[in-house]
């Protein structure tokens, strides 16, 4: 077995460590220059790990496909694993980090004879700005070494900047016999470590992604003091040059890819409006010196959902995916090229679906239910710097000052289009308290809320109600908060149909939202926040149904009090760990629906 020495030698005794327990047959440092990229996209393709696409069509771009039981993100054999259960909180999977380090040792012994590994040193964020945050993955996976590539940014820079220091996230990952019986995506917050092993799948192992930049990330935020949130950052500019920015939170499914890329409609296009993306999926956000909130996008790629994504949904992701694009369980068309459903153009005739098998156009199973192409979940993986929308400030190491905060769920009758809360406190339990209603496709009874508290239910890294304090705390930080809305892309007349046509048009709703924080524009206050009034948001060129705004904007004070009690069974969850002021929120909720008649105990 080959040997690499480095400087750093907490990172050398690591690295000797891990390979004198996974038993490579060599060891390679990724260093981060293209002429590495280009071998190891030829070794891979020669393994037939990676399959090349059409050169002509979509240059530097290829195929991968995953086991067929490894295609998503495996929450049940997700850990964190801290010393004390109650530091995971009840919404975690938890395991003690002695049994999950021996579980996983099992694993791992051997588990890369007769492979490489590599060593990718990544920084998550600018290298060297004071946001940012360095690990290095271990992995024999070549297909994880390409997507680092793209979505950190990787090599002997990021080596150079860590030099002796110790602080470095430790992420172990190997594919293992990807026998889902031994699979495992443990988090060690107390020693700054991830180990994940018997997945291919990019969300279990792209260790920057979720397992750093979120889980890990969330726990050194609460103790550093800033906010490692899953949230898309978007900067909306004027015909004045003035640029500002916006955080948003979405569980899945509501658009959030979408919303961060948008491009402005043709009945607003009068107004100049040009929309900047800084990222589509996660936030690091701290207080800086002149009291406001300012943030970076971690990432420097996107890990796209490929179905349903057109030039309708979101034009500038499919022009940034038409290079240098890894492509992961679509179907592969006779040309080369790659195709999902809800994709641009004409359905193929035939082609090679996400497992490998021939396919054609309206094939059916046994039991007569469509066969796709493509995964539901099959994904992309692209550099942000090719998206037409993107940031000039995706280097800045300052990050960009964010003047709103949105939150948001799928609500098809509670909530309104959009309202801005009464202050941090109440935006926080606005957040808190955000979910989605299960739709026909979702597993669960269809119409039940599923809470999301800052779409981060799956990826806070520590205990939720802990969470919330936290988020409370740093509002008093800041001498200038964001201000905080909520809105509902998703709300339905009485035939079912969307009120509101989503997409590009939601620019209208975030105009009202900044020109808010401008102090620009009206409202009215409603015992849930501030509403626009019907005249406030721009309509022009935008044909609704009668009446549609009116609906949009409608509070329905029975429907509300009978969402109270869904979120107090939810406060429930976590005890006396739940701040005292979220109750207190909801109390005066339920005193304002009510006009004044004082609400039950907890």
């Amino acid at each position: 077995m080959g040997r690499i020495t480095f400087e750093n030698k907490v990172l050398n005794d690591w690295v000797a460590e891990m390979a004198a327990m996974c038993r490579p047959d060599d060891i390679e440092l990724i260093d981060g220059s293209q002429e590495q990229k280009k071998t190891l996209e030829s070794k891979s393709a020669a393994m037939g790990e990676i399959i090349p696409l059409n050169p002509k069509e979509l240059p530097g771009c290829f195929l991968h496909r995953t086991n067929p039981n490894d295609v998503a993100r495996t929450e049940h054999l997700t850990f964190i694993c801290t010393r004390k259960q109650h530091d995971a909180g009840p919404i975690n999977n938890w395991m003690p980090p002695q049994q999950a380090y021996d579980k996983a040792r099992a694993i791992f012994t051997g588990a890369m004879s007769g492979r490489t590994m590599y060593v990718i040193p990544f920084s998550m964020g600018p290298v060297g700005s004071p946001f940012s945050k360095v690990g290095v993955e271990l992995t024999d996976s070549i297909y994880v070494v390409l997507n680092m590539m793209i979505m950190t940014r990787v090599g002997l820079p990021v080596l150079n900047f860590l030099g002796k220091n110790n602080e470095f996230t430790k992420c172990l990952h190997s594919k293992a016999d990807l026998n889902i019986e031994r699979r495992l995506i443990l988090h060690f917050p107390e020693d700054n470590t991830i180990w994940s092993v018997g997945s291919g799948y990019g969300g279990n192992v792209l260790l920057g992604k979720k397992c750093l930049s979120l889980r890990i990330a969330s726990h050194m935020a609460a103790r550093e003091g800033w906010l490692a949130e899953h949230m898309l950052i978007m900067g909306v500019e004027r015909p004045n040059g003035q640029i500002q920015y916006i955080a948003a939170a979405f569980p899945s499914a509501c658009g959030k890819t979408n919303l961060a890329m948008l491009v402005p409609p043709e009945g607003l296009k009068r107004k100049g409006y040009r929309v900047w993306t800084v990222g589509d999926d996660i936030a690091w956000m701290r207080v800086d010196t002149d009291g406001s909130l300012w943030a970076v996008n971690p990432e420097t790629g996107f890990f796209g959902v490929a179905p349903g994504t057109n030039s309708k949904t979101n034009p500038n992701m499919v022009e940034t995916i038409k290079r240098n694009t890894i492509f992961t369980n679509v179907l592969l068309k006779p040309d080369g090229t790659v195709w999902w459903e809800g994709a641009d153009g004409e359905i193929p005739e035939s082609g090679i679906d996400w497992q490998g098998r021939p396919w054609k156009r309206g094939a059916q199973d046994a039991d007569g239910r469509p066969v796709l192409g493509a995964h539901p979940n099959s994904r992309f993986t692209t550099p942000v710097a090719q998206c037409p929308s993107a940031t000039f400030r995706l280097e800045h190491h300052h990050g960009v000052p964010i003047s709103a905060v949105v939150f948001g769920g799928r609500r098809q009758h509670l909530a309104p289009l959009v309202y801005e809360t009464f202050n941090w406190r109440h935006g926080v339990f606005s957040g808190a308290t955000m979910g989605s209603e299960r739709t026909a496709a979702q597993y669960g009874k269809q119409g039940e809320v599923r809470r999301d508290p800052m779409a981060m239910l799956p990826f806070c890294g520590y205990n939720m109600g802990h969470y919330f304090r936290h988020w409370l705390n740093m509002g008093k930080k800041m001498s200038k908060a964001p201000r905080i809305f909520h809105v509902n892309w998703f709300r339905t007349g009485a035939d079912g149909k969307f009120l509101w046509p989503g997409y590009r048009e939601n620019l209208r709703v975030l105009e009202w939202i900044l020109d808010r924080c401008n102090g620009t524009v009206g409202c009215q206050k409603t015992p849930i926040g501030y509403l626009p009034r019907t005249k406030d948001i721009d309509m022009t060129k935008l044909n609704l149904a009668e009446g549609a705004i009116k609906k949009l904007l409608a509070v329905n004070r029975k429907d509300w009090l009978e969402e109270l009690k869904g979120i107090k069974e939810f406060f429930k969850t976590f005890g006396d760990d739940l701040p005292e002021e979220l109750w207190q929120e909801y109390y005066a909720l339920h005193k304002r629906l009510t006009g004044g008649r004082a609400g039950t105990g907890k």
